[in-house]
């Protein structure tokens, strides 16, 4: 069994992520470190962890760990990651990984001299919908792919909130602006070459809390916004100039809604519903996480692809800050 250790006791971490790697056919959660050891104390309590630490660098030297999850605020991830990466373990890191592609370099070399896996935790890419959608778009069912739209907003005006502080590497583009980029990428295979953007930060807070952007990516364009204080919504369009295919609760499985994937074809003027049950996405990327760390051949989202997509964040940064556009 794959042993994780958990840095922190972060909301995603306690409410998402620790009760499905309990559930994977081949880990088992060994540990767990918060600076607030009462804190520590109760999450273990609660999910049965049998060690826990006062100090990440205590469970980062327990023998009892293979592998870390490192749900930190985001701008800690870097630092962790390659901290955990040199103390031996295998680390899966909250997204973003970073607010820069540049410094995920640093994780890439820490990865490599320390011959350890790491990837950032982009669970979609594990979840059968998308696998779905990719199948469907690469075999033609929706024709030429012409443009793809998303959307991807919550309403969070809590100063405390972590996605309300800059400091602490808060915004709406690194926390949910990464998954329609991610997703588009991951269905296509294609990469945005230029952007065009409008970014709108808060007047206290000063994290960005609305985005819209227009991607160029070759033979077809992407299109999507994102908001930190609209109401809640959620989709993923693929449009093709011979149906679309409509992807609901893309990216919070089961949280919006059913897990449906609808293929609309245009020229029957029918459409037929994929339908995902109890899917835990979680579970799915810890698990293949697990035996790629044991060497076995378990497709996972590499650093590599963590840089492509960090590059179109920055983009889009740099983008809202003129008129035109720039190039990825």
């Amino acid at each position: 069994m794959f042993r994780w250790g958990v840095l922190s006791t972060a909301k995603i971490g306690r409410e998402f992520v620790i009760p499905q790697l309990i559930d994977t056919e081949n880990g088992v959660v060994t540990a767990i470190a918060s600076r607030d050891a009462q804190r520590a104390e109760a999450v273990a309590q609660r999910f049965g962890i049998p060690h826990v630490f006062s100090s990440y660098e205590a469970l980062l030297a327990s023998p009892e760990v293979d592998g870390v999850y490192i749900p930190l605020p985001t701008s800690q991830h870097v630092e962790w990651a390659v901290k955990a990466a040199d103390a031996g373990k295998h680390v899966l890191v909250e997204k973003p990984l970073a607010l820069d592609a540049q410094d995920i370099r640093q994780v890439i070399e820490a990865r490599d001299r320390n011959g350890v896996l790491i990837c950032e935790a982009f669970m979609v890419t594990y979840h059968p919908q998308w696998l779905k959608v990719r199948a469907l778009v690469a075999e033609g069912a929706i024709g030429r792919l012409r443009h793809v739209q998303g959307a991807f907003s919550y309403h969070n005006v809590d100063p405390a909130n972590m996605r309300n502080r800059p400091e602490l590497g808060g915004g709406g583009l690194p926390d949910i602006g990464v998954y329609p980029t991610v997703t588009a990428r991951f269905v296509t295979g294609r990469e945005p070459q230029r952007v065009q953007a409008t970014v709108e930060r808060d007047a206290t807070f000063g994290t960005d809390i609305y985005a819209s952007v227009k991607a160029d990516c070759g033979d077809f364009e992407l299109s999507f916004y994102v908001a930190t204080q609209m109401a809640a919504r959620q989709v993923m369009v693929f449009h093709g100039d011979r149906g679309y295919i409509e992807v609901e609760t893309p990216f919070n499985s089961r949280v919006y809604g059913d897990d449906r994937v609808v293929l609309h074809d245009a020229g029957h003027g029918s459409a037929t519903v994929y339908r995902f049950g109890d899917v835990r996405q979680y579970r799915l990327q810890a698990e293949a996480f697990a035996r790629a760390a044991r060497g076995e051949d378990a497709p996972v989202f590499p650093l590599e692809e963590s840089v492509k997509n960090q590059k179109v964040i920055d983009a889009i940064y740099r983008a809202a800050r003129h008129d035109g556009w720039e190039p990825v």
